[in-house]
């Protein structure tokens, strides 16, 4: 059985790197402690003296003495992000979008993650139901944060039901303990019509903005609802009426907590103002964009960004005769079409075609882009004429890949639709400049 925890890459320059360690050696203890994993590595370097005992691929120990900087980091990537194995999420909850995925899909898309060491790393959000009381004591102890918590409903016994756990409901005490710690955590709410919204949703809000400031933020998203549901809750999505409630919900606890936080703290998803047809709020709603991840003020981001690059290119004289065609989700394709018309309107020549995708790998009542997959984009556009690039934003692929939840790359796209195909950042700037460039 391999020991310690193996070097993936060194970074040049480092401290690491100046100590001669290199990709292959093995990481046995720090300061005669045993590192368990990710939690404890992070916890132990931060001393201004350490001892390292490393292995080398040869069969040597070596014995590294190191002053530091409190805080300055050794410069060392491991072939095992945790420096642990991964924990799966053991809930079977009624909104889980991978309990939703069609069979015959590559292996680890069914994978459920639930580890809070992956919150810490990632900013993933995690449920604290497989979290053992020794792990949050450590998460204590080590004062690793944010920790980002999947509350979706502070009701004990509806949390329970949601999860399909029994224990779910005690997991809630965690939050407690973590507020009593005095530690930030950011949390979320998939909201589920006819389960956690309503009046639940206001006890949940209630509940955690009492935890303000350790409690930092609560975004509220609402329930994606594939086509492969057979066997599982029924659940309903939400209409544009809906829509409009939950914001008028989430509004009136924001006027709330400004008024008694100063902070809105409690923020409603863009999927909830394009369903309801209402105006994205301004950048400053956003308070500085805590819960981007969650999809809270990404179209903002967007619009603001795009708008400062046609400034830059209003004082400029750009010709660019061409056509380009941007492929996206059917609830985003509105605000692309009038982002494309800002665009055209400062460069001559230019034609850009925005292009919704209909979700027919998954059901049409998915719509957002980052899970339009290749199968979809090569059978919609097969017979469109498409110009001379085709763009397509970063979501639709998994993260650091060129590959689409089917399995598709980026390169069979472009051979199957004879065309160059650009990936688009999740910014203005790339847009501006993918549209723009050849």
């Amino acid at each position: 059985m391999a020991v310690g925890h193996l070097i993936k890459s060194v970074e040049d320059g480092s401290i690491a790197w100046e100590m001669e360690l290199e990709p292959g050696d093995r990481l046995l203890r720090i300061n005669g402690k045993k590192i368990l994993d990710v939690f404890d590595y992070h916890y132990y370097i931060k001393d201004t003296y350490l001892e390292l005992l490393v292995l080398k691929p040869n069969g040597e120990e070596w014995e590294l003495e190191i002053d530091k900087e409190y805080d300055e980091d050794l410069g060392i990537d491991f072939e095992d992000g945790l420096m642990d194995d991964y924990k799966s999420c053991h809930n079977k909850c009624i909104f889980c979008f991978i309990d939703q995925m069609p069979p015959g899909m590559r292996e680890t898309l069914y994978f459920k993650d639930d580890d809070a060491r992956l919150s810490f790393l990632q900013g993933n959000y995690i449920t604290l139901t497989n979290m053992k009381q020794e792990d949050l004591d450590r998460i204590i102890k080590y004062r690793l944060a944010p920790v980002n918590i999947s509350v979706h409903t502070m009701n004990p016994e509806l949390r329970c039901k949601m999860l399909n756990n029994r224990f779910a409901g005690e997991a809630l005490d965690k939050i407690r303990q973590l507020y009593d710690a005095k530690l930030t955590m950011n949390s979320q709410i998939v909201l589920c019509k006819g389960y956690n919204d309503g009046e639940e949703l206001d006890r949940s809000i209630r509940e955690l903005m009492e935890m303000y400031p350790y409690m930092e933020s609560l975004s509220v998203v609402p329930v994606g609802l594939s086509k492969y549901r057979e066997g599982l809750a029924k659940l309903e999505k939400f209409s544009k009426e809906d829509a409009k409630k939950v914001l008028s919900q989430i509004h009136a606890w924001q006027e709330k907590s400004l008024s008694e936080n100063k902070s809105r703290f409690v923020f409603a998803s863009d999927e909830w103002y394009l369903t309801a047809e209402e105006p994205i709020p301004k950048a400053d709603y956003y308070e500085g964009y805590g819960q981007l991840e969650n999809g809270v003020g990404m179209i903002r981001s967007l619009l603001d960004e795009v708008e400062e690059e046609v400034k830059r290119l209003e004082k400029m004289t750009i010709t660019c005769n061409r056509k380009v065609t941007i492929a996206t989700g059917v609830l985003i394709a509105p605000t692309m079409q009038s982002i494309a018309k800002q665009i055209e309107s400062v460069v001559e020549g230019l034609t850009i075609q925005v292009i919704a995708i209909r979700n027919d790998f998954f059901g049409e009542d998915i719509t957002v882009a980052g899970l339009v997959t290749a199968t979809d984009i090569m059978a919609q556009l097969a017979d469109v004429e498409l110009g001379e690039k085709l763009l397509l934003p970063q979501v639709m692929l998994r993260n650091g890949e060129r590959v689409f939840l089917d399995d598709y790359t980026v390169e069979q796209v472009e051979t199957s639709l004879q065309i160059p195909v650009g990936i688009v950042q999740s910014n203005g700037k790339s847009l501006v400049e993918m549209i723009t460039q050849k």
